[in-house]
């Protein structure tokens, strides 16, 4: 059995403000790259995918690794928190328990006391799970460059696989989520129980408003497109329709209607699209069940 190769000889950079790290992005352009978890980064380094010049590590900036909560403003997340302390933090699970499901979701409790919220939404996957969560609880993502802060609707983040609304000399320094009472549901399906990549991620949210059906859903697939998506026509239909199991089941079929999974090496779309259809039908059932 043959070694891996090492990592590529690179310069590292502690940064100690934002704006020290976006001269260093200026400055190297794309031979530059930001550090958190580094779970993606030194992979494809080693594998030599990757070979920057300059790794930046920005895990010690002000506020990136806090997490704060406030009943009336919410929660608000730092970049390079990590998916354990996300998956255990007593506020996250009080409040926003979809966000825990889904970080305590990702890969296996090792690579989750590295990887950060930040670097699973940077990287753009497809199927990274917190993107989904991140859309039904329509966070905004906090972003600094020249030019000041600026926030981006989760909605308009993702651009395609591995394209983020991020500019080439931007961070995300955080993650907000607005206050909002409603009970959810975070359903993934991979080839294995747990440390495997999503074949289907379905976040379900729903919480009582003054619709016609009494209550509103939201519902974010992950792995079955080419970025993170809202089912939007299936989340209008249960707004309009009265909740229940004939509901749920034509919403299901929306949100399979809605995907455009591919298929490789891991799933067929078919089976991808059968199963979007069965984890939104089972997610709607779990949380009505909590109303």
């Amino acid at each position: 059995m043959f070694a891996r190769p090492g990592l590529p000889a690179f310069d590292y950079v502690r940064a100690n403000t934002p704006d020290e790290v976006i001269a260093l992005l200026q400055a190297h352009g794309p031979a530059a790259r930001l550090l958190m978890g580094g779970t993606d980064l030194f992979p494809n380094m080693r594998d030599g995918r990757l070979r920057p010049q300059v790794v930046v590590d920005v895990k010690g900036l002000p506020g990136m690794g806090d997490i704060a909560f406030d009943p009336e403003i919410g929660l608000t997340v730092g970049a390079a928190v990590t998916m354990n302390e996300l998956a255990r933090h007593p506020e996250v699970l009080a409040h926003y328990p979809l966000l825990a499901q889904a970080a305590g979701s990702v890969a296996s409790y090792q690579v989750r006391n590295r990887a950060t919220i930040g670097g699973n939404l940077c990287n753009a996957s497809p199927c990274a799970d917190t993107a989904p969560a991140i859309l039904v609880l329509e966070a905004d993502l906090i972003l600094y460059g020249p030019a000041g802060e600026r926030v981006v609707a989760a909605a308009d983040f993702f651009r395609g696989p591995g394209q983020t609304a991020l500019q080439p000399d931007e961070l995300m320094m955080a993650i907000r989520f607005p206050p909002l009472p409603s009970v959810a549901r975070y359903l993934k399906l991979g080839r294995c129980r747990s440390g495997d990549l999503a074949l289907v991620g379905v976040a379900v949210l729903g919480y009582r408003d003054g619709t016609p059906s009494g209550c509103r859903f939201r519902i974010g697939l992950g792995s079955v497109a080419p970025t993170p998506i809202r089912a939007t026509e299936a989340e209008e239909f249960l707004a309009a329709h009265p909740p229940g199991e004939e509901t749920f089941a034509q919403a299901a079929e929306l949100a399979m209607a809605a995907s455009r999974p591919i298929t490789d090496v891991r799933a067929t779309a078919d089976y991808q699209r059968a199963m979007v259809r069965t984890l939104t039908l089972r997610g709607l059932r779990d949380v009505w069940a909590q109303f």
